[in-house]
């Protein structure tokens, strides 16, 4: 069963996570962040990972403390659901264009974090969400699931149309990292025998 839950309560936020490597893409997210909500949706229904995930936290400060915990919990999900990745494609990417925007996402489920990020966003602000959150979000999964992710803003002109497609170009990227691969099923996908 790849499933896991996570647990995480710091001083600043309270984050539960349950995923299901294996699911349609379900998803009841409440972060209290109204557009990092929208964007864990898409995470989840284009990744066809279930996502379930609660947080509170201090925003009354700013968002930035419960989305980037919110993908350190995520990226600890992920880490537990693959276990040790026996039977894994291991690697995805896509080229996701949506109106303006067209990002390219690539990843190696390796366990080596890296953020190669090269997707600015025009405006500070996204309606009340902090632009510079989406890079800090993706840094986050990326260091805690073990995550190499390269994410390329090749074209866009709105902010909310460039930062939508990089978490679809990523969930889609994810969506075929985490399939069983049906030709090495019982395999771990590396010469070293590990991830």
């Amino acid at each position: 069963m790849r499933k896991a839950a996570i647990n995480r309560k710091t001083a600043e936020t309270d984050i539960s996570v349950e995923i299901d490597l294996d699911g349609t893409g379900s998803y009841d997210n409440q972060t209290g962040v109204g557009f990092f909500d929208h964007m864990l949706d898409q995470l989840a229904r284009h990744s066809l990972i279930d996502m379930t995930i609660r947080a509170t936290g201090d925003l009354h400060i700013d968002g930035h403390h419960t989305v980037e915990d919110t993908g350190i919990a995520l990226g600890q999900a992920l880490t537990q659901a693959l276990g040790d990745k026996r039977g894994i494609r291991r690697y995805g990417a896509c080229l996701l264009p949506m109106d303006d925007a067209l990002v390219r996402a690539a990843l190696d489920l390796s366990g080596r974090p890296f953020l190669v990020w090269n997707a600015d966003l025009p405006t500070p602000k996204i309606g009340v969400f902090d632009s510079e959150l989406v890079r800090e979000f993706f840094q986050a999964f990326a260091t805690h699931g073990g995550i190499t992710l390269h994410v390329d803003a090749l074209h866009g002109l709105n902010s909310h149309h460039i930062a939508e497609a990089a978490f679809k170009a990523v969930a889609r990227a994810l969506r075929e990292a985490v399939e069983t691969d049906p030709r090495k099923s019982g395999d771990i996908p590396s010469t070293k025998g590990a991830l």
